[in-house]
């Protein structure tokens, strides 16, 4: 018989079905450390842009933290390589750069 091996079947619907929250939460990640970056408080005075831009990176981290913990577990692992993850591993050091920065 010379079709595709069952398992390698089975990988590809657990990658599929293993990537969908990676992806999203890079996704989330991106749209906050976006915001993030974007926001531009009108001066010194203006503490709601600040607490923006804190609350942004704050949910960008988190995001990014999020994916890298589902990635880390060791079925998801197995089947999705390094390069599903480090997107929201760079996204979430930008916005904590920024977080650093303060704005």
């Amino acid at each position: 018989m010379t079709g595709p091996s069952p398992t390698a079947d089975d990988r590809h619907w657990l990658a599929t079905v293993y990537a969908v929250p990676v992806v999203l939460l890079t996704l989330i990640s991106a749209y906050f450390c976006w915001t993030a970056l974007t926001i531009r408080p009108s001066g010194a005075w203006d503490d709601d842009a600040y607490a923006g831009i804190v609350l942004a990176c704050v949910m960008g981290v988190g995001a990014a933290g999020v994916a890298a913990v589902v990635w880390v577990l060791p079925p998801v692992r197995r089947v999705l390589g390094w390069g599903w993850v480090v997107p929201a591993l760079v996204l979430g050091v930008v916005a904590g750069v920024r977080w650093a920065l303060g704005g």
